[in-house]
This record gives structure tokens, C-alpha cells and sequence, in this order.
């Protein structure tokens, strides 16, 4: 139980704004060793989104700005941590030449034509996505799914790729143990059939898992490897697709 409050307060950490102080007693491979509850911070941030995204539906406001404003709040509780990515890598891998270009570009705080572009299909399709969906508590579930699915792309990348640099967040975090991965992609598993149902739960799996392997290959050409910014787009790709399993009819 200790470890298990102590990996929440890591992952909290990390993947949240919240004032979650880093524990004392962490082990160097904390955050490696937290991926495995990071489909469980994940649906609590999709859940504080599904709860904005109702009560702007219950106070009257169009769907489509309802599902504005929760995009807007989960936006302020992550900090926005894994929109930087998807910018970061729509930039590097839209205007690199080589694996120099491409890293120098991600490691650029400056956002470029690709990363904008990006950022405007990721809320767009998403907001799409969730403003199809009629009922207000369908749209809470799915936003909980979605935040779990898409939070366990992180040790699974890890574990499909090799850092592409020595240094960053990426090469920091370290490779997920296989036991920290297994639970991750079966909490998120858990989470997808749970609030989705059998059809539309499988269906978000599958979309889920295409977008982030695509990255992947894509990533292992490019730059040898991942970052800190690809694992922040595959968790962006896998939300999109939850999303929309999530609307389909």
C-alpha cells in the first residue's frame, strides 16, 4: 500500500498541476515504477474534465462549447504537458531534415506552422468527438476512458523504444518494468470496456494503439528512438481515437 501511494503521488506529480510534493523515500526509478497507475490519474483528469463538460451542459451552453470548456479545463490541470509534445513533434518531424534538425526543432520552445496546425486538429477533432456524444454522463465516461487509455501509450513507447538522447525527460524517466506496463495496459483495458461497453471499449483500444505504433516506427526512423514530446503526442493520437470511438453511433 505504501508503494501504491507513493507511485499516485508521483504520477500526480507528473502528469498533473496539482501541489503534489515529489515523496522523500522515492527510488532514482520513481517515475518508471508510477506508469503503471497513470491510466488511474488519467481517468481522474478525464473525470474533472467530464465534470466541466456537464456542468456547462447542465447551465445551458451549446455542446459544442461545453466541450470547449472541458478541453480548456483538463488543458489547466495537466499544464498543458502533453499538447507541448504534440506541437513539439509536429514541428521537429514536419521541418527536419536529418535526426540533428528534427531534435533541435523539438527541443525549440517556439511553436512552428506543423506544431500550430496540430494543436487546432487535436481540440478540434476532440471537441468534435465529445460534442456528438448526447448524453452528458456518456461524455463523462468517455473523457474518463479516454484519460486512462491514452496515459498508458507513455510506459508502453518506453518500452518499445530506446531514448533518441542521453538527456531530457525521455531518457530520465527510464524503461516502465514489465510488470508496471502489464498493469497499465490492463487497467486501461479495464477502464475502456468498463465506461465505453464491449463494442465501442474494444473499438477505442484499437484506435488507440494504431496511432501510438504508427508514432513509434515513425519516431524509431526519425530520431532513433523517443522523448519526452513523442510520448506526449501518442498520449494526444490515442485520446483523439478514444474520443471518437467514443461518438461513434
Amino acid at each position: 500500500m505504501d508503494d501504491l501511494l507513493r507511485e499516485l503521488r508521483v504520477a500526480t506529480g507528473f502528469l498533473t498541476r496539482l501541489p503534489v510534493r515529489w515523496p522523500d523515500a522515492a527510488p532514482a526509478d520513481a517515475l518508471a515504477r508510477s506508469m503503471r497507475v497513470f491510466p488511474l490519474v488519467g481517468a481522474g483528469i478525464g473525470l474533472a474534465a467530464g465534470l466541466a463538460w456537464a456542468l456547462a451542459l447542465g447551465l445551458g451552453t451549446p455542446h459544442l462549447v461545453a466541450a470547449l470548456l472541458a478541453l480548456a479545463a483538463q488543458a489547466l490541470l495537466t499544464g498543458a504537458l502533453h499538447e507541448d509534445g504534440l506541437a513539439d513533434v509536429a514541428d521537429g518531424f514536419g521541418g527536419g531534415r536529418d535526426r540533428d534538425r528534427t531534435l533541435e526543432i523539438m527541443r525549440d520552445s517556439r511553436i512552428g506552422s506543423y506544431g500550430t496546425l496540430a494543436l487546432v486538429l487535436s481540440v478540434g477533432l476532440r471537441a468534435a468527438a465529445l460534442a456528438a456524444i448526447a448524453s452528458p454522463w456518456a461524455g463523462v465516461a468517455a473523457l474518463a476512458a479516454a484519460g486512462a487509455v491514452s496515459r498508458a501509450t507513455c510506459p508502453a513507447l518506453l518500452a518499445w523504444l530506446p531514448p533518441a538522447r542521453t538527456d531530457g525527460l525521455g531518457a530520465g524517466a527510464g524503461r516502465a518494468p514489465s510488470e508496471a506496463l502489464a498493469v497499465a495496459l490492463g487497467l486501461a483495458a479495464c477502464f475502456a470496456l468498463l465506461l465505453l461497453g464491449l463494442g465501442h471499449g474494444l473499438a477505442a483500444l484499437v484506435l488507440a494503439a494504431l496511432p501510438a505504433w504508427a508514432l513509434a516506427g515513425l519516431a524509431r526512423r526519425r530520431i532513433g528512438g523517443h522523448t519526452g514530446d513523442v510520448l506526449g503526442a501518442a498520449q494526444q493520437l490515442a485520446e483523439v481515437a478514444v474520443l471518437c470511438a467514443a461518438a461513434a453511433s
